[in-house]
């Protein structure tokens, strides 16, 4: 079960950006949305995916608005900008770089 220190440092922002390109919601949803399509492997502690989606909203990628949750309970609700489809582009460019440089070297042939 992979952890936020786990991850190659970045891609919690990049999950979180790909997340919120696909419909607007609120942190809580946003966590749940992350363990549901990696099967329960990522779990994101609300102590790393908040200080992200703040880091996220302060760089303008992301914006935010109150709403009503389904439980009918105050909820910040996130989506993405122009500027965090734009770098939602370009992070994703970077990691398949980086992850096909891994699996590289991951596939070396040993002696």
């Amino acid at each position: 079960m992979s952890k936020p220190s786990d991850l190659v440092q970045g891609t919690l922002d990049l999950l979180i950006l790909k997340i919120l390109a696909l419909e607007p919601m609120n942190g809580w949803a946003i966590g749940q949305r992350l363990k549901q399509v990696s099967s329960d492997a990522l779990h994101v502690s609300d102590g790393s995916l908040y200080p992200a989606l703040h880091k996220l909203e302060q760089g303008g990628w992301i914006q935010a608005e109150w709403k009503l949750s389904e439980n009918n309970r105050r909820a910040k609700f996130y989506e993405l900008t122009r500027l965090g489809r734009k770098q939602l582009a370009t992070e994703t460019e970077n990691w398949e770089r980086l992850s096909n440089a891994i699996s590289h070297v991951v596939r070396l042939k040993e002696i």
